[in-house]
């Protein structure tokens, strides 16, 4: 976790922090900062902070899967889609696993703005309100084996 965090000097500048990481699981957190508007009209967050949290934290789901440290995951697609402005609170991402195979991993993310649902369901059934997804979004990551 600390890798993610201090080592990719990205991840630092945003301040992204690891709240879970399991096997084919990930929580990352942005901490709210003014920093992050891009749309100051409103005020709402850029969306390319928000595809950032995406493509980590799908990235950071593949990578726990992963039999040995020197294995890799690098992004081949990504899919964002915006459902609403990302207001001026913390952003949070729940990334799961929905395929990994030998040689390409498939994550599903949705990004909260302030909290997450309770529980992975209601993350899918997630009903209008605090705990419905600014945005969801699909990675497709290339994953190196080291055999």
């Amino acid at each position: 976790m600390k890798f993610m965090e201090q080592r990719i000097p990205f991840n630092k500048m945003l301040n992204m922090r690891v709240e879970v990481l399991r096997q084919g699981e990930c929580v990352l957190r942005i901490p709210w900062s003014e920093q992050l508007i891009g749309d100051p009209t409103r005020p709402a967050i850029h969306g390319g902070v928000i595809s950032t949290l995406a493509d980590t934290a799908g990235g950071a789901a593949c990578f726990s899967m992963l039999r040995k440290l020197e294995e890799r995951v690098s992004t081949v697609d990504l899919r964002v889609d915006y459902l609403r402005p990302g207001p001026s609170a913390d952003l949070l991402c729940h990334a799961r696993i929905i395929r990994m195979g030998n040689r390409v991993a498939v994550a599903r993310m949705e990004v909260y703005s302030g909290s997450l649902p309770e529980t992975p369901t209601q993350m899918r059934d997630a009903e209008p309100g605090p705990v419905e997804p600014i945005a969801t979004a699909q990675g497709v990551y290339n994953v190196l084996r080291k055999d």
